[in-house]
C-alpha cells in the first residue's frame, strides 16, 4: 500500500536527513503527481509497478546524498514553484532575507533592479512577483543557468525581467534598458564560500555546482569584486545587497566603507 511505501522509505532514509517522513512524502507526492492529502485519504491502495520503482529509484538516490530538489527537479521559493537542475545553486530559505532586505530597502515605485549571478533566478521573480512596475536585469555567466532562469520566468508568467548572460557586470552596459546603466538596486547571492571550508563536503551541497559556491581570497573575491564595480552601475543614493557567510560580515563592511559607501550594514 501507499502507506506502507511511505513508512519503508522513512525507515530507509533514517540517518541520511532530519526529516526522513517528510522528504519521502514530498519524492512520493512527485512520483504521483499530488499532495500529501492523498495520502491520508487513500494510504491504503496500491501503487503501480511503475510508480513504486520510480519511487525506490528517487529514495536510493536520496539515500546517495543527492538534494530531493535535484531529484524531483523542483524547489519552492518565496512561494513561487522554480524548476532547478544541477546548473545552478538550489535556492534556499536563507536567501528570501534578502528578497526582504531589498523590498524594505527599496521604496521606489518604478526601480531598475540588477539580480547579479541569477542562478534559477529565484531573487528576480521573488522580487517580480512583489512589485510589477520594478524593470529587473538578471545576469549569470553560465548559459545553462540563463536558460533555466528564461525558463522559469516564461513559466511563471513574469514580463518585468531580462535574463541575459553576463560575467557579473560585463553585458550589463550593452544589455540593459536602465537610463545610463544605472540601477536603484543591484542585489547577489554570489559565491562566498572560502575553498577549504569542511562544509563542501557535506550535505546537499556536494551535488551543487562548485562555480557557484566557493571564491577566491578566503570566499571574499566575488564580493569585494561586486563591491568595487557596483558604485559604476548604481544611481546616486542606489542600494546594493549581497548575501555573505555569517563570519564575514564585519571584514565585507570594512571594505564597503573603504570604497565609500554609506550605511553599510
Amino acid at each position: 500500500s501507499i502507506a506502507d511505501c511511505l513508512r519503508f522509505a522513512a525507515l530507509d532514509l533514517q540517518g541520511v536527513c532530519d526529516e526522513p517522513r517528510r522528504e519521502a512524502e514530498v519524492l512520493l507526492c512527485a512520483v504521483l503527481a499530488c499532495d500529501r492529502s492523498y495520502f491520508i485519504a487513500y494510504g491504503d491502495r496500491t501503487m503501480t509497478n511503475s510508480a513504486r520503482d520510480l519511487f525506490c529509484h528517487y529514495v536510493e538516490r536520496r539515500q546517495r546524498g543527492e538534494p530531493v530538489a535535484y531529484i524531483i527537479g523542483q524547489r519552492e521559493f518565496w512561494s513561487l514553484l522554480l524548476t532547478v537542475n544541477q546548473s545552478t545553486l538550489i535556492p534556499r530559505p536563507d536567501t528570501e532575507i534578502l528578497v526582504e532586505k531589498a523590498l524594505e530597502c527599496c521604496v521606489k515605485e518604478h526601480a531598475y533592479v540588477l539580480d547579479l549571478g541569477t542562478g534559477t533566478g529565484a531573487i528576480a521573480l521573488a522580487l517580480a512577483s512583489e512589485r510589477s512596475a520594478w524593470k529587473i536585469d538578471a545576469v549569470d555567466v553560465q548559459e545553462d543557468a540563463v536558460s533555466l532562469a528564461r525558463f522559469n520566468v516564461s513559466q511563471l508568467g513574469f514580463k518585468n525581467i531580462a535574463v541575459y548572460p553576463s560575467h557579473w557586470f560585463s553585458a550589463v552596459e550593452k544589455t540593459t534598458a536602465a537610463p545610463g546603466a544605472r540601477f536603484d538596486l543591484i542585489v547577489s547571492n554570489p559565491p562566498y564560500i572560502d575553498v577549504k571550508d569542511v562544509h563542501l563536503q557535506m550535505g546537499d551541497v556536494r551535488f551543487e555546482p562548485r562555480s557557484a559556491l566557493v571564491a577566491d581570497q578566503e570566499g571574499y573575491a566575488d564580493l569585494f569584486f561586486i563591491a568595487r564595480m557596483a558604485r559604476t552601475f548604481l544611481v546616486d543614493g542606489g542600494i546594493l545587497l549581497m548575501e555573505h557567510a555569517f563570519s564575514q560580515g564585519e571584514k565585507l563592511r570594512n571594505y564597503l566603507l573603504g570604497m565609500g559607501y554609506s550605511d553599510v550594514a
